[in-house]
This record gives structure tokens, sequence and C-alpha cells, in this order.
């Protein structure tokens, strides 16, 4: 009867065991990107993704902004006028804009890239009402 035992028991040990590893966050895959650290020139507080992170439209955006283009949106390299606030306060003409592909959209859709002249980089998918910090 003892023998029946030990093996339950440690069968359920395991399982506790596995659940305290692994943690028992509700957060998915956002977890990885919150836990990366805001560059300097980011506001406080907000989140942070590496650019390797990015959905694959982004990834070939940042290309074509490294590369000077073509682009493919006409609205693509202007000023972004930052009316929301959401970023840092600067002189009109430090930010651009970037149009990111959003698959199955007719239009520009909501993602953007916003680069600084400073070398900043963040990236939108709800049309500006919030944005993470691009490391590069």
């Amino acid at each position: 009867m003892m023998l029946r035992f030990v093996p339950r028991a440690l069968g359920a040990a395991l399982v506790c065991l596995t659940v305290l590893v692994t943690g028992c966050s509700s957060g998915g895959g956002s977890r990885a990107e919150a836990s990366a650290s805001a560059p300097a020139w980011a506001p406080h507080g907000m989140p942070a993704v590496q650019a390797g992170r990015l959905p694959a439209e982004a990834r070939r955006t940042l290309r074509l902004i490294d590369d000077g283009g073509p682009f493919p949106y006409a609205k693509d390299g202007s000023v972004f006028g930052n009316f929301e606030g959401e970023l840092p306060k600067q002189r009109r003409g430090h930010y651009r804009e970037y149009t990111v592909p959003t698959p199955g959209e007719r239009d520009r859709g909501a993602r953007r890239i916003v680069t600084g002249s400073g070398g900043e980089t963040y990236y939108t998918d709800d049309h500006y009402a919030s944005f993470k910090a691009v490391l590069r």
C-alpha cells in the first residue's frame, strides 16, 4: 500500500515543481517583450521590444528604412506630428512615420514604425494610441 502512495506523491511533487519553475504567468509571449529594458530615449514606463520579435512586415519596413527605400506608400517618411503626445516632445520634423502593412487590410492599416532623428525607433499597432520602443 505504501508503494502505491509514493509514485502518486512523487507525480504530484513533479507537477508542483514544474508549475513553480515555469511560472504561473498568464502573459503568454508578451512577457518576453515586457521584460526588455527600454532605452534611455524612451518615455518612462514604455514597453520595449526587440526588433527581431516584431511582426515580419515590421522587420521588412525597418530594412527599407535602413536602406533608404524605396517605400511602398507615398506617406512613408513623412513628418509624424505626435499630436497624441505618446512620444517625447520634440521639434516638428524630428519624427518620421512609415507604414507597416497589415495582411488583409485594403488601406495602410493601423501599424506604423516611427523614427526620430536621434536614432529612436518606435512601433505602434493601434494607430498611435500606444507605442513600444524598438531595440535594435
